[in-house]
């Protein structure tokens, strides 16, 4: 009878960490929804700003026709939702380096240099930028978190018999990687 009763507390002991375990991989893999609609929010509030950054540099650039086309095109991608990864990265990389080029482009205008609402929208693009990396940062953090927990002893048989797998951090393109060149910038 105690072998019996024994038997049953471990065994219920043993469903209950299992239950615990299945719980707190199902909360990391939610974290890593919640750090991926932080990219997103932070990449929608970016492509918010760029109709009024095109507008405050139409006046001043405005031979500048085809950059912002290609803005407004990019923008109307961002836009259409549903997009996979890949596709966003595209996007969010062209949108970047076109943006940079007009911020660069932008510092042969004076008058729009000291223009209040130029530099308004650029602050705000350098503060969207710095929540963009800081929402990666926390995404690459819950992916490593959750990575951990699926690979650890006992949760990783938890995790094979559900069925959860391993994600990839955010990693950047071997041309992000490479040092950026003031002189190429500003020439």
């Amino acid at each position: 009878m105690t072998f019996l009763l024994g038997f049953i507390l471990v065994l219920a002991f043993l469903v209950l960490l299992a239950v615990w375990i299945y719980n707190s991989l199902v909360g990391k893999r939610n974290q890593i929804l919640n750090a991926e609609g932080s990219i997103d929010s932070m990449l929608k509030k970016r492509f918010d700003l760029l109709p009024n950054l095109v507008e405050t540099c139409k006046v001043y650039l405005s031979h500048e026709k085809e950059m912002f086309n290609y803005l407004a095109e990019l923008r109307m991608q961002a836009s259409t939702g549903n997009l996979d990864a890949n596709t966003k990265d595209l996007i969010n990389t062209s949108a970047s380096k076109t943006v940079a080029d007009l911020m660069v482009l932008a510092e042969n205008y004076p008058e729009l240099k000291s223009s209040n609402n130029f530099l308004q929208l650029q602050a705000a693009w350098n503060e969207t930028e710095d929540q963009i990396a800081a929402s990666r940062r926390f995404y690459n953090s819950a992916i490593v978190d959750y990575n951990t927990a699926i690979q650890v002893f006992p949760s990783s048989l938890v995790a094979a018999v559900f069925g959860f797998k391993e994600r990839n951090v955010f990693e950047a393109k071997t041309e992000e990687k490479a040092a950026v060149s003031a002189r190429q910038l500003f020439s």
